[in-house]
């Protein structure tokens, strides 16, 4: 079984508890905060890696860690301490809110543009874009690159909408070179 598959089982089993108890939206915020913790915290990380530490002791320093968590998504992570899967704990997170994602009609996007956007042109590139492949909208995160001298590049899923004056630019020079 490869992990991918793994991690598709244990984000099925927890997206169908979270619709069944009507909380979907709620255990994706939430698992959004662990997957930044299990990320960007080398403490979390050093321990869960730790083959010195017993499945108690990982688990204890996840329930502290984790101690304002639904209890669905805390147990979830210490099934997964349990059965030796903590390396598959980003990758659950990451299927459950596809998962999420999908039965919201939702589409996760990033921005890239030379400043930072507003929120009613969050609003606009959403709508536009959020038709064009079939969603109801669009959650959008803005990254900053001043390498584009103008407009947005848009990328979703596999998708790249290049809009940027940088990406026109480019477009005019091979065009003419042709």
């Amino acid at each position: 079984m490869t992990n991918s598959i793994v991690a598709k089982r244990y984000a099925s089993a927890l997206f169908q508890i979270a619709k069944e108890k009507q909380i979907l939206t709620a255990v994706e915020e939430e698992l959004r905060v662990v997957r930044e913790v299990l990320q960007y915290n080398n403490d979390i990380k050093v321990v869960l890696k730790s083959s010195k530490l017993t499945i108690e002791n990982k688990k204890e320093i996840l329930k502290a860690a984790f101690a304002n968590v639904n209890v669905y998504v805390l147990n979830t992570l210490l099934l997964l301490i349990d059965r030796h899967r903590e390396n598959e704990m980003v990758e659950v997170v990451n299927q459950f809110i596809h998962l999420a994602n999908e039965e919201m009609g939702i589409a996760e996007a990033k921005v890239y543009s030379v400043r930072p956007l507003s929120d009613s042109e969050r609003e606009a590139i959403s709508n536009v874009f959020a038709k064009k492949i079939g969603k109801k909208s669009l959650k959008i995160e803005n990254f900053v690159d001043s390498d584009l001298l103008g407009g947005i590049v848009l990328r979703i899923g596999n998708r790249i909408y290049d809009g940027s004056l940088k990406g026109k630019l480019n477009r005019l020079e091979r065009k003419l070179l042709t």
